[in-house]
């Protein structure tokens, strides 16, 4: 099997408290900021983006700092989103979903259960809409209509080295990515775990489909990876700290996952 390279891309930023990120709170309550990604996976000629992130005048709506257009950091990778033929999105979430349109050959990958959660009954509910952007999720429907979404109904391969796997907790229909590389599966838990601490003390973060389901996920996680080191989280400036800029000039702006 071949390996893949794998980066993280940020492109927004956001300043939180600890005790924002857990489900009851934190007792040493301190600043815990999240870092926005969208992913790139390279490698047997074919290039495919995690995620899209979202654009600056949502950054304005949703008051987050918009660093710079997913877009851009891809392109310092070498890789156009014009171009881009396979676009994974992990759930319909506004920081995760948006800016798709700038990937117009791309065929969207989603879970089934994501899209019937999106547009169904729960979407009455305040506290589950409230990180959903109906303008995202009509479009997504469009581009059904347009033979661009690939369904996917639980885990699957995507390509030989690449698989897709349901979660769930976050929201109905989160889905995490398996990846060869080099160093073993690597995993882009995307919200599946916000941060290492989400996971790594089963503390599950606020916004939650479904605490039993968020929980078993982190098991689920570890059972895919080469080891826990092997797990991304989704927002956490660790990330960045913790794996190399493939080169000096993207220093703060990506990192080698693989």
């Amino acid at each position: 099997m071949s390996a893949y390279e794998v980066y993280a891309v940020k492109y927004a930023h956001h300043m939180r408290r600890a005790s924002e990120n857990f489900i009851g709170g934190d007792p040493h309550d301190g600043p815990m900021p999240l870092d926005y990604f969208v992913w790139l996976i390279r490698g047997e000629g074919r290039e495919i983006v995690v995620d899209t992130g979202f654009s600056a005048a949502m950054g304005r709506k949703r008051g987050r700092e918009h660093i710079r257009c997913p877009t851009e950091g891809l392109r310092l990778l070498g890789t156009e989103a014009s171009q881009v033929k396979d676009v994974v999105i992990s759930h319909l979430h506004y920081d995760h979903v948006g800016n798709f349109d700038l990937f117009p050959a791309a065929t969207l990958h989603l879970q089934d259960l994501e899209m019937s959660y999106a547009t169904g009954r729960h979407m009455c509910e305040e506290g589950n809409r409230y990180a959903y952007e109906v303008e995202d999720v009509v479009a997504v429907v469009r581009r059904v209509y347009l033979n661009r979404v690939r369904f996917h109904s639980g885990d699957a391969e995507l390509f030989s080295g690449v698989s897709l796997h349901l979660i769930g907790g976050h929201t109905m229909g989160m889905q995490a990515v398996r990846v060869a590389t080099r160093r073993g599966w690597v995993v882009l838990a995307s919200d599946a775990s916000h941060f290492y601490a989400n996971m790594e003390q089963a503390r599950p973060f606020p916004i939650v489909w479904s605490v039993p389901d968020m929980v078993d996920g982190y098991a689920k996680l570890r059972s895919l990876a080469a080891s826990p080191g092997h797990i991304i989280p989704g927002h956490d400036p660790l990330v960045m700290q913790r794996y190399p800029a493939p080169s000096k000039a993207l220093e703060g702006i990506a990192v080698r996952l693989d």
